[in-house]
């Protein structure tokens, strides 16, 4: 588990592709390997990795395998670039941020980024199938890193944050710029009590179901209207 508090920014120093996956090695800040075990799991903007190899006293290796390669931004990476890292919580660890798996659920889409005074705007693009668990205040975790979403509008798709210095200081976020891919992880008392109503909605209804979608879609409204908040 992951408390998304970001802790390092890492470098992708080498990538070798083996039959069914890809090995990263990444370098380190001096220090954050300390006490790193083989074994051990590391977010990589986002997604849980395992430790396979030690490489000197600030790198490791990590082997991705192609489904995860083909689900997040790790697919894309080469060598130079710059990843958001976060060792798993400890037992009795502060949860700063909220608790994530390490487990992305999809890319989104940077759409654009906005400049007031003193803080910096992300305007994120989700994919239809994933707008229903985005609610303003609640948290989203992006790159690994646990944010507030600040405004959303789910007839459009897309969704706010805003980031103080600190955080543009910890994270690569100050590097993105429209059009970047992002590794999004839900939280999950959200997603388990959105379904759990849905389930619960299309239980009630059984038969009548598709009935009612055709009748509400003739009127110009759906069912998934009906269960968002906008």
């Amino acid at each position: 588990m992951f408390t998304g508090i970001v802790q390092a920014v890492a470098t992708v120093s080498a990538l070798t592709d083996k039959p069914g996956l890809r090995s990263f090695t990444l370098a380190f800040p001096r220090g954050f390997c300390d006490e790193l075990q083989i074994g051990a799991s590391v977010s990589v903007d986002g997604v849980c990795l395992t430790v396979t190899e030690r490489v000197g006293e600030d790198a490791a290796n990590f082997d991705v395998m192609q489904q995860s390669l083909a689900l997040t931004t790790l697919g894309s990476l080469k060598p130079g670039d710059r990843i958001n890292v976060e060792r798993a919580a400890r037992d009795g660890a502060e949860i700063g941020g909220h608790p994530l798996s390490g487990h992305v659920d999809f890319q989104a889409t940077l759409a654009s980024v906005r400049r007031p005074e003193n803080n910096h705007v992300l305007r994120i693009a989700v994919p239809p199938a994933f707008v229903r668990y985005v609610f303003a205040k609640g948290y989203i975790a992006i790159n690994g890193a646990s944010l507030t979403v600040a405004d959303a509008n789910k007839a459009e798709g897309w969704f706010e944050v805003w980031l103080i210095p600190e955080t543009l200081r910890m994270t690569t976020f100050g590097e993105k710029a429209a059009g970047a891919a992002l590794n999004i992880e839900i939280e999950r008392s959200t997603q388990v009590m959105v379904d759990t109503v849905r389930d619960a909605v299309d239980e009630r209804l059984g038969a009548l179901l598709p009935a009612l979608t055709e009748l509400l879609r003739e009127r110009g409204v759906d069912v998934d209207a009906l269960l968002r908040k906008d």
